[in-house]
């Protein structure tokens, strides 16, 4: 199953409420300043909280400047709690400019 919320409309509900049925399928997506690093960054931030996160799971694109990359990571959500604490550690990144 797909999930087609955000993480944003996640934050926006009220405590215990959630619109989303786990375990399902979530894509989170990182963006920040182009470098050598921030995928791999941004990947092991994910696997601290996504410890079965696969290969397939992690896609790149650059912004048409170059200047910036967004990573989307796709993988199975098993909690609210999950997601959150995930996009906590993210947001808090010093490289990280949105996520969404």
């Amino acid at each position: 199953m797909q999930c087609k919320i955000s993480v944003l409309a996640l934050w926006i509900m009220k405590d215990n409420e959630s619109l989303l049925t786990f375990p399902c399928q979530f894509p989170i997506k990182i963006m920040g300043l182009q470098s050598d690093t921030f995928e791999t960054s941004m990947v092991m931030v994910a696997r601290k909280h996504i410890p079965n996160l696969g290969e397939g799971s992690v896609t790149t694109r650059p912004s048409k400047t170059g200047k910036y990359l967004s990573v989307t990571i796709t993988f199975q959500a098993n909690s609210q709690e999950q997601l959150d604490n995930l996009y906590r550690e993210l947001s808090a990144h010093d490289d990280v400019k949105m996520v969404l």
